[in-house]
């Protein structure tokens, strides 16, 4: 079976990055950090992740080894190379999202860990989201680049689960109900 799953951390107003592309912001409550949040299990439960330029750029700019075991899928239009040391970790893509799937779905991968907001819009404009995981950090950032934008048509899941952290932090996982 073949599904597209989002894990990402947003403000209350939801944003997923401040107006500079800055995410110090999800350090306002540096508890989090200390418990069990499910990314762990997550990130067992996919086959390999695809994520966005933007996303890819803030990685490496971490300044840490890379911290994805798994295959990652970078999807741009321009870059064209990728560092010596991600060989066979990192993979360019490109193209539509439909195409883009079927190739990552021909390598064997059928599990997707989708990462970053305009990677993660354009997934939803397609009705291509599965599952998200919502961690939603209380802090009001006022703007900055939002989780969501335009769908082409209104979207429904269901909230399949609730966590609440340090009676703060707010966890929601939402699985999408398709017409059948």
């Amino acid at each position: 079976m073949k599904s597209n799953k989002v894990f990402i951390a947003t403000s209350l107003d939801g944003f997923i990055a401040d107006s500079d592309g800055g995410i110090g912001w999800l350090d306002t409550f540096p508890e989090i950090n200390t418990v069990n949040t499910g990314y762990k299990t997550f990130v067992a439960s996919i086959d390999a992740l695809v994520m966005g330029r933007h996303t890819y750029e803030t990685v490496l700019g971490f300044d840490v080894p890379w911290p994805y075991a798994k295959p990652v899928f970078v999807l741009s239009n321009t870059l064209k190379e990728i560092p010596g040391e991600l060989e066979g970790k990192v993979f360019l893509q490109n193209g539509p999202l439909i195409e883009v799937l079927k190739r990552i779905h021909a390598q064997g991968h059928h599990q997707l860990y989708i990462d970053g907001g305009s990677l993660i819009q354009s997934f939803l404009k397609e009705d291509l989201i599965d599952e998200m995981v919502i961690t939603t950090i209380p802090v009001l950032l006022g703007q900055g680049i939002p989780l969501f934008g335009a769908v082409s048509e209104h979207l429904k899941f269901r909230c399949a689960e609730t966590t609440l952290f340090f009676e703060t932090v707010v966890q929601n996982r939402y699985v999408r109900q398709k017409n059948v």
